[in-house]
């Protein structure tokens, strides 16, 4: 028999996290923003190369069938968004095979709400009231920080024109690993969690910006003031080393997420990773017409460890991998 039966969270706690949960609703009652509940499975998976989708095979009306476990509530809440919803927010669970550790679950629980009609600004705005809400202190000031420049401060380097060769050999150096064959993304994400990220977020809230346009994803992209570069249109926000919250200006374009999914697709092919299902659906509802607008994911397990001074999410869900 199981030894290891026991909650990772105390009761205690998951009294605490259940009134920080409320204090989560309240937030967006007042906002008149509504909250939806949707699957967890669904017919596509995240093409995004840097996430691994989880699968099973399950009966269907049309038969056995391949369906997806969500990595985040996106697919489904856009098509709400496309039917006329207005505003709305999700309490979601979530799944992304591999991550596992103080900061990661296999299974975890995303915020995540969309704005039509709300400029990227105007949702950096309210997820810092958010935080700062569930926090129940001032994080301090919110702090715009430039994705290059964070790279030329910190590593001396810009990280859109850097020779790929000195990328992969500084970080094999930072992170002790072979990146003989990593690609460009590879690299400045691994910088970017090794030396960049840990300290963000230390006497306020840093909101990173102008990402490369590799890494839009499903947002937007627009070109860099600085030389007219591309970049994405999207934000990261850290508080205390943690990144808690990415946002995006949505891509509304079915033609061009069909295209990044494709493209992402060929490159798992390329790379010996599993080919994820497209979610065919999604794209038939941008092309039905989402609104303009913004949105933003937020893991609220790690919010929620920092509200209440915690080590790890593990302790602060009822059961964590691998006690589930």
């Amino acid at each position: 028999m199981p030894t290891d039966w026991r909650p990772t969270a105390s009761i205690e706690t998951l009294r605490a996290r259940a009134r920080l949960l409320a204090e989560v609703r309240a937030f967006f009652a007042e906002r008149d923003v509504l909250e939806v509940e949707t699957p967890v499975l669904g017919h596509g998976g995240s093409t995004d190369l840097h996430l691994a989708s989880l699968s099973c095979q399950a009966t269907t009306p049309a038969g056995r069938e391949r369906l997806w476990l969500q990595t985040s509530p996106e697919f489904h809440m856009k098509r709400l968004l496309a039917a006329g919803s207005g505003p709305i927010f999700q309490l979601a669970k979530s799944f992304r095979d591999g991550e596992t550790g103080r900061r990661h679950n296999l299974e975890f629980t995303m915020l995540e709400w969309y704005r039509p009609g709300f400029a990227l600004e105007a949702l950096i705005e309210e997820a810092a009231a958010l935080i700062h809400a569930v926090l129940g202190c001032h994080p301090g000031p919110l702090r715009p920080r430039r994705y290059r420049e964070l790279f030329r401060e910190s590593l001396g380097l810009d990280p859109f024109v850097a020779e790929l060769a000195e990328l992969r050999r500084l970080a094999g150096e930072r992170g002790g690993l072979d990146m003989d064959d990593a690609t460009r993304d590879d690299c400045l994400d691994l910088l970017m969690s090794l030396v960049i990220e840990p300290a963000l977020g230390r006497g306020g809230l840093d909101v990173v910006v102008d990402y490369p346009a590799s890494q839009a994803a499903l947002a937007r992209r627009h070109r860099d003031p600085e030389d007219g570069a591309w970049v994405a249109s999207r934000f990261e926000l850290y508080y205390q080393g943690l990144e808690l919250a990415n946002g995006y200006d949505e891509l509304t374009d079915a033609a061009e997420q069909a295209e990044r999914f494709a493209a992402d697709n060929a490159v798992r092919r390329s790379a010996g990773l599993t080919e994820v299902d497209v979610d065919e659906r999604l794209l038939a509802a941008l092309e039905a017409g989402m609104p303009a607008g913004s949105g933003v994911a937020l893991g609220l397990d790690r919010l929620i460890q920092l509200a209440l001074g915690k080590a790890s999410v593990a302790e602060v869900m009822a059961f964590a991998t691998p006690h589930c």
